[in-house]
């Protein structure tokens, strides 16, 4: 397994990165998954001996029970590794549990740090923007945090362009701890944050950690055009979806992906975490996986890469639209 800077720190990790999502069950997240401790540990222990060193979680996945499980799973081992979760959401019945509040903060690092059973995370992000707190106020709290030896380095996940560079700027303003990764959907059937995200990541040289980097399962090439759909999956019904793209334009894709992964030996998977790791801001990608065979051959996605000329192929076949003032700004640039 490869080893990547997490953003532009000195710590390295894997260029995979495993995601807790489907551990536990509970409530919203039962249909992502439902393993239990033993599952669990049994993963956890095949990424290990694959060469991850990155475990990412959130304290909403299954309630809460996810960082318990995955504490459990690690163990000892957790000193070896780099933990990452997230607060945002709603974790209790009450007015302030939910949001990015110094005191939703605070409280919600604390459960964390005790589900998973250390005393510190080594990535503590934000799950999404909260436009009810200033975000100054969030800045500050991440930053006793930080200071207090809970918390090693901050990140992001689903901002805008503009409410990431506003809270770089108010972190550079104050002195206060910057992001240092922005986790994101990003993928060969959701590359919008190209249109902003990714040129402001690379002018501030923030890591990315592309989240549902498999679409949902549909770049695994279980979906096909004029095939049937599998039964109680994530996409069995196109029309209930919370994840959005064209699946006409996806249904290439994976067209593309297979003829790519015959020609090194791979699978369609395989090939579709090989393309996100061609890109240069690419930290590490996140994977989920509920069964050891699912993880056994993502971890090859690793092993092997494909050549510039397939990266070509398929950024062709995937482009995203350019909205303005991106096509605008674009021909200013060629006039010059």
């Amino acid at each position: 397994m490869k080893l990547r800077f997490l953003g532009n720190t000195g710590i390295k990790v894997s260029e995979i990165c495993f995601g807790a999502m489907t551990f536990g069950g509970r409530g919203y997240w039962k249909y992502i998954g439902e393993l239990e401790q033993k599952e669990a540990t049994d993963l956890v222990n095949l990424a290990l001996e694959g060469g991850i060193n990155f475990f990412d979680t959130a304290d909403v996945y299954s309630e809460g029970l996810s960082e318990e499980m995955l504490g459990k799973a690690l163990g000892a081992r957790r000193k070896d590794i780099v933990l990452a979760t997230k607060v945002r959401g709603r974790t209790g019945k009450g007015p302030n549990d939910v949001g990015l509040s110094r005191k939703h903060i605070l409280d919600n690092c604390d459960a964390s740090l005790k589900r998973l059973g250390t005393d510190y995370i080594d990535l503590y992000q934000i799950h999404s923007f909260d436009p009810y707190t200033p975000q100054e106020e969030t800045l500050r709290a991440l930053d006793d945090l930080v200071r207090a030896g809970k918390v090693r380095y901050i990140g992001a996940s689903n901002h805008t362009g503009w409410q990431l560079m506003k809270a770089l700027a108010i972190s550079d303003k104050q002195n206060l701890e910057k992001f240092v990764t922005l986790q994101a959907f990003y993928s060969l059937i959701a590359r919008d944050l190209e249109n902003e995200l990714i040129p402001l990541c690379q002018d501030q040289k923030l890591g990315v950690l592309p989240w549902s980097p498999l679409g949902g399962g549909f770049l695994t090439g279980k979906y096909r055009r004029g095939k049937s759909r599998p039964q109680n999956a994530r996409r069995t019904d196109p029309a209930n979806q919370f994840l959005q793209f064209d699946e006409e334009k996806g249904f290439d894709i994976v067209d593309e992906l297979e003829r790519i992964a015959n020609n090194h030996g791979a699978t369609i998977a395989q090939a579709a975490l090989n393309y996100l790791l061609r890109k240069p801001l690419v930290s590490s990608v996140i994977i989920g996986a509920k069964t050891k065979e699912q993880l056994a051959d993502n971890l090859k996605a690793s092993d092997w890469e494909m050549t510039s000329e397939e990266v070509s192929r398929l950024d062709d076949l995937s482009k995203p639209p350019r909205v303005y003032p991106n096509w605008m700004l674009q021909r200013t640039i060629q006039d010059r």
